[in-house]
């Protein structure tokens, strides 16, 4: 039981090993240095944005605002003093 509860603490603690990635702090000169992270994370590839103001989308027309007008002149009418 103990040789099996060892083996087993073993394997967790390696695996922490294996998943260190490099030591850049080590590395002396900037360049190098700079170039052992840039390898390390690569820059991610940013998407290109929206254009608002797309002649072949028809502008953004809100299907609240017409509901939201009915509601209000609704409740303008009722007496809430009564």
């Amino acid at each position: 039981m103990k040789i099996t509860l060892a083996v087993l603490m073993l394997c967790a603690c390696a695996q922490g090993a294996l998943a260190a990635g490099p030591e850049c702090r080590t590395i002396e000169s900037t360049s190098g240095r700079l170039a052992c992270y840039d390898a390390a994370s690569p820059p991610r590839i940013q998407k290109p944005a929206a254009i608002e103001s797309d002649a072949s989308r028809p502008p953004y027309k809100d299907p609240f605002i017409a509901e939201d007008a009915r509601t209000t002149s609704k409740l303008k009418g009722i007496c809430r003093g009564c």
